[in-house]
């Protein structure tokens, strides 16, 4: 590849790391390809708030906090109140309607924008069953539990590249957006992950942003695998419509 891809939004890498140091790290290594950063709650005891922070504020990057916080609803509210002040861009909740409903009066007058957890990517019907679930096809879950916290006032949801499309379609889904985890580029290995697509294919089929971490964290060199996604999301010819 000789010519350097552009940084793209809608890739976001989740600095899966163990501690704020490695993740700063991390980001000096991909300087200007990459301009969207997930950070986890693996990190929150490693310093997390702080390299968020320090991203946002220092090195103007864009930060998704992935907290998937689940409380009764004062608590998720104070929480997403004092988290807000941060001035971070994704932070995620679960995506029961309480939740949603709490975290969106925390976020009032923010620009934060909460997303809703649908169904974890790292889960298939075994799992579903043994944490007593209600019966069902994963994917209808996970589309109906995005339309009920699209109705609680969710802006966007978490959902697997594979659901990404029957959500994208849902009448509840417009201006809201799709953030798909469980991206691997073509060769990656699954990890945990059992819900996967490539980057080009989740975004054709509606994501508007996509969450890369283990295929480029532990790559020999992340900044090559940065800029091969980027080049397959450019290669890809498609063009996501601007959303909220």
């Amino acid at each position: 590849m000789t010519d350097t891809p552009r940084a793209d939004d809608r890739l976001i890498v989740a600095l899966d790391v163990p501690n704020a140091l490695a993740g700063l790290n991390m980001a000096e290594k991909l300087g200007d390809t990459v301009s969207f950063y997930k950070i986890g709650l693996g990190m929150l005891t490693g310093g997390g708030l702080a390299l968020a922070n320090e991203l946002k504020q220092e090195h103007g990057k864009r930060i998704f906090l992935d907290m998937k916080l689940f409380d009764i609803g004062n608590t998720v509210e104070a929480a997403v109140r004092g988290l807000a002040q941060f001035e971070l861009d994704f932070l995620t909740v679960h995506g029961d309607p309480h939740v949603v409903r709490a975290a969106k009066e925390g976020a009032a007058g923010k620009d934060l924008k909460i997303l809703a957890v649908t169904i974890l990517t790292s889960l298939e019907r075994a799992d579903l069953d043994a944490g007593l679930m209600v019966p069902g096809a994963v994917g209808d879950l996970v589309i109906e539990r995005a339309a009920r916290a699209f109705a609680a006032g969710a802006d966007g949801v978490i959902a697997s590249p594979q659901e990404a499309a029957a959500i994208r379609a849902l009448p509840e889904a417009v201006g809201r957006l799709i953030v798909t985890p469980g991206v691997r580029p073509a060769g990656a290995a699954l990890g945990d992950q059992k819900r996967v697509a490539t980057p080009a294919s989740a975004i054709a089929d509606g994501a508007d942003h996509i969450v890369v971490g283990r295929p480029v964290v532990q790559a020999a060199d992340p900044r090559a695998a940065v800029e091969s996604i980027l080049h397959e999301m450019a290669s890809s010819r498609v063009i996501t419509p601007k959303r909220a």
